[in-house]
């Protein structure tokens, strides 16, 4: 059962405030460097726009906007991996970054993280938990 807020269609935050963990989809819907969740949730009422992905056995979630220019990464819903899928790759810039830690290794904003977004996986399904929080030691490069 997905959390909404009616009007929005986004996970509320004042949901997490009050307990309420959100589900973001099936964690069995996620393969190892394959297509990624798509979800949104609102902070300050805003509506955000996420993407929940699997690299070797674990999920990682991260707003789903490159710091460059703060475009979606993918370049048809969900599609954020290469072809190999070891890394995740901006479809405007071709920015290239580590899907584990959201650095940007290689591209425009090389150096700068991707916004992490805090989930776990309970029950077979992936929760949201935390609100967005910026990767320790960096800004976004805009």
């Amino acid at each position: 059962m997905m959390l909404l807020n009616w009007r929005t269609g986004c996970i509320n935050m004042p949901d997490l405030e009050a307990g309420i963990n959100p589900i973001i989809g099936p964690r069995d819907a996620l393969q190892n460097g394959g297509t990624g969740m798509r979800f949104q949730w609102c902070r300050l009422n805003q509506t955000l726009n996420g993407i929940a992905i699997a690299f070797e056995g674990q999920v990682y979630a991260y707003q789903n906007a490159c710091p460059h220019r703060d475009t979606e990464l993918d370049w048809q819903p969900g599609e954020v991996f290469d072809e190999t899928g070891l890394y995740l790759v901006c479809a405007t810039h071709g920015a290239m970054f580590e899907p584990k830690t959201g650095v940007c290794i290689s591209g425009p904003c090389r150096g700068s993280h991707l916004l992490a977004v805090t989930v776990a996986v309970e029950s077979r399904q992936i929760i949201l938990l935390d609100d967005i929080r910026k990767n320790p030691d960096t800004s976004p490069e805009k």
